[in-house]
């Protein structure tokens, strides 16, 4: 039987050294540190970084020949999955959003020109970028309404428009945007473009940042008035703007369920030591019933997720079709994330509550990943499309069930 679900030596060796990495050098740097921005905080994560490069466990997902580890997606998945464990861990390697997402737009998309300019400071950890599609006044999850405009205007493009949820613009030195080029293109999927837009330009005012149910995220709000960027700094093809977006988005909604799976494993193994510490009304929680229905619901939705992204990861390494599988994994892994999370939380009840523990935190991250990438009502309504077809061309649901041979 050809199925195997060990990993090969190389994805198995980039998974422990990350391992090693984040429990030996890692945790004892960050113990101690606050976590809410502190100076001892940033710096202690600045120096790890350092570390991280010296010791080759920088940039997972780029090639060597542009300074990354040269790693698959399912050792990048491994990875990520030690690494979000620990608070910037993503951050710390040089492997977080939206950065990462960005770093694959640019080797696929940019001009030698470009990926001098913008791709190799990002690679190597002096830049940081932005990705700016979401607008207020438009349905984020269907970019054909997109409203702001590029329109040519001698060897510049002018860009006018609004956008907010600019998730990483503090700090960005450039952002790619999502603009309308052709208004009257025949198919809706053709009217944008993407550009690539220094941060420092005029014409780029940051708003304000949103505050969520988290806090102060980093999610800014920006009009772009008037502002010039030349032709050259177009990314991607005219028109080419969504098939950029849903290229980019394909693998990063992988990874955003890879990094959730680190997260739904940390959340069910705090459930669990809280259950087995915690004694109430004559025994301890582990010992009864509805919690242990929490523990084992939590296992097997955890299991479920695991296959579900190892099989993504397989078949985007494979060149296969993807689109199915990685709407069902990004739909379940977050939903997932919301649910283990969430039972964490109720098992530690004040405790998980405050802000005395991380799973308060944890939990309103959680839900913005059903959100994020997608709502989980559109991926519903694309995963139906996609049954549909595949049954009405090929008499079977199974090409968009996995095409597994079951």
């Amino acid at each position: 039987m050809a199925i195997d679900f060990t990993y090969p030596s190389d994805v198995e060796d980039a998974r422990l050294l990350a391992r090693k990495f984040f429990e030996e050098t890692v945790r004892p740097r960050m113990e101690g540190t606050r976590r809410d921005g502190g100076e001892d905080y940033w710096s202690a994560v600045k120096g790890l970084r350092e570390v991280a490069k010296e010791q080759g466990l920088w940039c997972p997902h780029m090639p060597e020949e542009w300074g990354g580890m040269g790693l698959g997606i399912t050792a990048v998945a491994a990875m990520s999955a030690e690494a979000v464990k620990f608070p910037n861990g993503p951050y710390i390697i040089n492997c977080q959003a939206p950065d990462e997402g960005n770093m694959h737009t640019l080797l696929h998309f940019g001009t030698d020109q470009q990926k001098e300019k913008w791709l190799r400071p990002l690679i190597e950890g002096t830049m940081r970028s932005c990705f700016s599609m979401t607008e207020p006044d438009t349905a984020g999850s269907d970019p054909t309404q997109i409203q702001t405009q590029a329109v040519e205007d001698g060897d510049d493009w002018v860009i006018n428009g609004h956008k907010w949820f600019t998730s990483g613009a503090h700090g960005a030195k450039f952002a790619i945007v999502i603009a309308r080029t052709d208004p009257d293109a025949e198919i809706a999927q053709a009217r944008n473009s993407a550009f690539i837009v220094p941060t420092d330009s005029p014409g780029f005012n940051m708003v304000r940042d949103i505050r969520t149910m988290g806090g102060g995220g980093g999610h800014a709000e920006i009009r772009y008035e008037d502002v010039r960027v030349p032709k050259e700094n177009m990314l991607g093809e005219r028109g080419g703007g969504h098939k950029l977006g849903q290229v980019r988005l394909g693998p990063a909604r992988l990874a955003h369920c890879m990094r959730w799976i680190g997260q739904i494993e940390q959340a069910l193994e705090m459930l669990i030591e809280r259950a087995q510490k915690r004694y109430a009304h004559g025994s301890l929680l582990s010992e009864k019933q509805g919690i242990q229905w929490m523990m084992s619901e939590s296992a097997i939705d955890l299991y479920a997720s695991k296959l579900m992204v190892l099989h993504c990861a397989y078949k985007i390494e494979n060149g296969m079709d993807f689109r199915a599988e990685v709407s069902m994994a990004k739909h379940y892994v977050a939903n997932t994330l919301w649910k283990v999370t969430d039972r964490a939380l109720q098992v530690h009840g004040a405790l998980g509550y405050s802000n005395d523990s991380p799973l308060a935190q944890m939990l309103i991250s959680a839900r913005w990943s059903r959100i994020a990438d997608g709502s989980d009502e559109v991926h519903l309504m694309r995963i139906a499309d996609m049954v549909m077809r595949s049954y009405n061309e090929t008499g079977s649901v199974n090409h968009a069930t996995g095409d597994l041979p079951l």
